[in-house]
């Protein structure tokens, strides 16, 4: 149900919002607010491009989900070896992966909406809010990986 959906998005973004707050903590000002001000540019170009774009971006999502398994195999297994090199290739791999998912996933939701949009149907309408929360959900996650992705590449430790 939708208020259900919503209240597992609110709870999430609290959880996410607590266990960033730890996060930062090792992390200057300075490059934190450097890493976000890149990661807002580097998100707002993808989705107007991901929005204005003619070009079916459709063909990419599985080469991009495929790309992101990797991440996490490739994190896990950095979590026994402790390389230092692989953390620092995976964050350029991953900005890259998730910069390409922003304008994937704005052109899926922009699709999504269209396609409500034009049947107006009160069943879809209802559909059409939990989409929503979904599609923020994947924005948000879009957005925050590349800030983190950012803050590892680039950030001062305090």
């Amino acid at each position: 149900s939708y208020p259900a959906l919503l209240g597992i998005f609110i709870l999430y973004s609290a959880l996410t919002g607590v266990s960033l707050s730890f996060i930062l903590l090792t992390y200057t000002s300075a490059s934190i607010v450097a890493c976000f001000a890149a990661a807002a540019g580097i998100f707002g170009i993808m989705a107007f491009l991901g929005y204005t774009t003619q070009v079916d971006l459709t063909k990419f999502g599985p080469i991009l989900m495929v790309g992101v398994v990797g991440l996490v195999i490739a994190s896990v297994v950095n979590m026994f070896i402790g390389s230092s090199q692989l953390n620092y290739i995976m964050s350029f791999f991953g900005v890259a992966i998730f910069t390409a998912l922003t304008a994937y996933d704005v052109q899926k939701i922009k699709r999504i909406g269209e396609g409500i949009e034009s049947n107006g149907d009160q069943v879809l309408q209802v559909e059409a809010k939990k989409t929503a929360i979904v599609a923020a959900l994947s924005l948000y996650l879009d957005f925050l990986n590349i800030f983190l992705f950012l803050l590892r590449i680039f950030g001062s430790r305090k």
